[in-house]
């Protein structure tokens, strides 16, 4: 797992883990093979941590979080940084809340909330130096909820498959208009996966995001900025 320590590599584990126990109570993961679930969740969540806009970030919102992920391995792997992680399930963020209680995870807090209010919400609009997401929504929905969180010369990183190259296109005017510019496409592929079958999107923020975006729930995926 990159340069982690033997700490880091452990409570990454554990955490993986103790969230494959609790899927059986509740859905956290469609993935419940192990060695699957090291590949898909752990490396892919870790991919970013290369990129200059992740590394010079030092408040990071991870948006749809899910399982909490890539925000728990992030943070794991990033102890000098602080991370957010937003979701719109409660039931999800209590049981990440307690597995960080239960590691020791010091930098983390979680966020119940939909990403059109924290956009809105000058605690969270323009606060964060870096926005993660992966697998939440196309991207041309995703950057009016991503966007309005990132401060002018931040960045959103996307997590994207095959198709990035088209959603990107499909959101270009929607990133102009909320301030952000398409910077570039990394492309990488996981363990025993095609060449290239993974992507990370990177939007540098340039502009403040006008007032009226994020616009009311559900706006964004009935109409997305065009």
């Amino acid at each position: 797992m990159l340069n982690l320590n033997k700490e880091q590599q452990e409570k990454i584990s554990i955490y993986c883990e103790k969230i494959l126990e609790w899927n059986e109570k509740i859905n956290l993961t469609a993935i419940k093979d192990k060695e699957m679930f090291r590949v898909k969740h752990i490396e892919d969540s870790l991919s970013c941590i290369q990129l200059p806009e992740y590394a010079n970030a030092k408040r990071v919102a991870d948006l749809g979080t899910g399982g909490g992920f890539p925000g728990i391995p992030l943070a794991i792997a990033s102890p000098e940084k602080d991370f957010v992680l937003i979701d719109s399930l409660r039931k999800r963020l209590k049981i990440i809340d307690e597995l960080c209680e239960e590691l020791d995870i010091k930098n983390v807090m979680t966020v119940h909330a939909r990403a059109e209010e924290l956009g809105n919400d000058k605690e969270h609009r323009e606060k964060y130096d870096a926005c993660v997401s992966r697998a939440v929504a196309r991207l041309n929905i995703l950057v009016e909820w991503g966007l309005p969180l990132v401060k002018l010369n931040g960045a959103m990183i996307a997590f994207k498959g095959l198709k990035a190259e088209q959603e990107a296109d499909e959101a270009k005017e929607g990133i102009k208009i909320l301030g952000g510019r398409l910077d570039r496409i990394y492309k990488y592929s996981l363990e025993s996966e095609e060449m290239h079958s993974r992507s990370l999107v990177i939007i540098k923020k340039e502009k403040n995001t006008p007032k009226k975006y994020p616009r009311k729930p559900g706006k964004a995926k009935e109409a997305p900025i065009i």
